[in-house]
């Protein structure tokens, strides 16, 4: 066969190969970044709609036992880990491992799991109880009788009105029940020295959280003294 017939077939150069290389590591840096964002987004929408199916949950069962909200003090102490079972902040127990129980003829156990706290603070004794980790304010003592800030046995504007008349300006005096946080995903707020360092200025959502109020309405809050 003649020379001159043979097709010569040309192969990349190492320094093709290089550039390629680069351009698509260039790429991929560009482009992860907004993939994790658009991830961790998504994840920030289950949340909220969770807490939304909890503050549904939350009225039906108001609406079956005479408008008074649940007084199970006693999950609070024989729920996983029993109650506030560190020394470090915070110095009542948030952890809404107790819910639950009231609620199951409501809801699925799905709706108490925020899908980032679950791979970020999976096994953190202060976060997650009962496969629940968003904390329920308001129901964090176990004091007889029940404090003036929690809820236990309360009606939605008996709580408010004691909350108004307890006058603690560190959890806020509420203008009306639409003030009142339930619920909300965890944060460490780098601000208070107690917390431990591995976990303080830590927070679920970037910049802020998520929070379920006593009216079901929810909320996502920026706040600067978590990362």
């Amino acid at each position: 066969m003649p020379l001159k017939s043979l097709r010569i077939r040309k192969a990349f150069t190492l320094i093709e190969l290089l550039v390629v290389i680069a351009i698509i590591a260039i790429l991929a840096a560009i482009l992860f970044p907004v993939f994790a964002q658009a991830k961790e987004a998504a994840k920030k929408a289950t949340c909220t709609s969770n807490l939304k199916q909890l503050g549904t949950a939350w009225y039906l069962y108001l609406n079956d036992n005479d408008d008074r909200m649940p007084d199970r003090r006693d999950l609070k102490t024989t729920s996983e880990g029993g109650f506030r079972p560190w020394t470090t902040w915070p110095p009542s127990d948030p952890r809404g491992g107790w819910i639950q129980e009231p609620l199951a003829p409501y809801k699925s156990k799905q709706i108490f799991t925020c899908p980032s706290t679950a791979g970020l603070w999976k096994n953190e004794q202060q976060v997650t109880q009962n496969g629940v980790n968003y904390w329920i304010w308001r129901f964090d003592q176990i004091t007889d009788p029940v404090a003036q800030d929690n809820g236990w046995g309360k009606t939605p504007d008996q709580l408010t009105q004691d909350l108004i008349a307890a006058a603690n300006p560190f959890i806020g005096i509420p203008d009306g029940i639409s003030d009142v946080e339930l619920a909300v995903d965890p944060y460490f707020p780098r601000t208070v020295p107690t917390i431990p360092v591995g976990l303080r200025g830590k927070g679920v959502h970037a910049g802020g959280r998520n929070r379920l109020f006593l009216d079901a309405h929810v909320k996502f809050l920026r706040d600067a003294r978590t990362n």
